[in-house]
């Protein structure tokens, strides 16, 4: 077994002689979302690296930090390459639902594209609390995970050909678009992200450069952390506090792992 996967498999909770399959990805897409908080300390305190395997290795699993979509699925990536998975990296733009339209960044989102049996499926570990925690399958055909039902569309946008539609338990009546992506343009360098990093650490419109944002999935919902709100989302319920700096490091260490100041 390969460091990095030793080290995943800890990171995670996994027992180490256990083999990864294309039917044990529930598993492991749930317990590395309950584990591992997609997060954007490191854009706040202007302490980002560059975007490489030993630096994602580094960041997440040995400092057991979270981190933003580019570097959670690249991470993943590279876990199910070495794992023997048939996998690609693919870019792609959320959809903003206030302003409803894509948000004017360019493709910053990053996601997974696995080939199975002659068949394609989306993996994303890296969309906050809108996880799908399951392989979605590029068909249109649905799947339902803990965390509510997703499916991939074909359609052509300026964007990609496909779109993640979600609808999210206890949140949504009707299907809702995740983001566009484009199967068409495989990534294997995570190099290239180098790009996506600068636009989200850099540009006024970035929402991740602004306030701190900590949030994963838990076992019966999700919890996010802001400097100045603590939500959670738990069996359909949810409760919202407003948090002082104190509060926000208590939390961030507790629920997070995380020591920053």
């Amino acid at each position: 077994m390969s460091e990095l996967s030793k080290l995943f498999y800890e990171r995670i909770g996994l027992s180490q002689g256990q083999d990864i399959t294309f039917d044990s990805l529930d598993c492991i897409l749930e317990k590395t979302a309950q584990t591992i908080p997609f997060e954007n300390i490191g854009i706040i305190h202007r302490k980002t690296s560059e975007i490489s395997k030993a630096n994602l290795v580094d960041k997440i699993l040995n400092r057991r930090e979270g981190g933003i979509c580019y570097e959670l699925n690249s991470l993943f990536y590279f876990f199910l390459i070495e794992n023997g998975f048939d996998a690609v990296l693919a870019r792609g733009v959320v959809y903003n639902h206030v302003l409803q339209d894509y948000q004017d960044l360019g493709r910053t989102h990053v996601t997974i594209l696995v080939n199975h049996k002659g068949k394609t499926y989306l993996v994303d570990t890296g969309f906050g609390a809108n996880l799908p925690l399951k392989p979605v399958p590029l068909t249109g055909e649905m799947v339902t995970s803990n965390n509510g039902e997703f499916r991939v569309r074909k359609l052509d946008t300026e964007y990609g050909d496909y779109v993640l539609e979600m609808k999210l338990n206890h949140k949504d009546t009707v299907w809702k678009i995740g983001y566009a992506f484009d199967s068409r343009k495989p990534i294997h360098d995570v190099t290239d992200f180098n790009e996506i990093q600068s636009i989200i650490s850099e540009h006024p419109e970035s929402p991740f450069n602004k306030v701190p944002l900590l949030t994963r999935i838990t076992n019966n919902g999700n919890i996010t952390l802001t400097n100045s709100t603590w939500t959670e989302w738990k069996d359909g319920n949810v409760s919202k506090e407003a948090i002082d700096d104190e509060k926000f490091k208590k939390l961030a260490k507790q629920h997070f792992g995380l020591h920053h100041n």
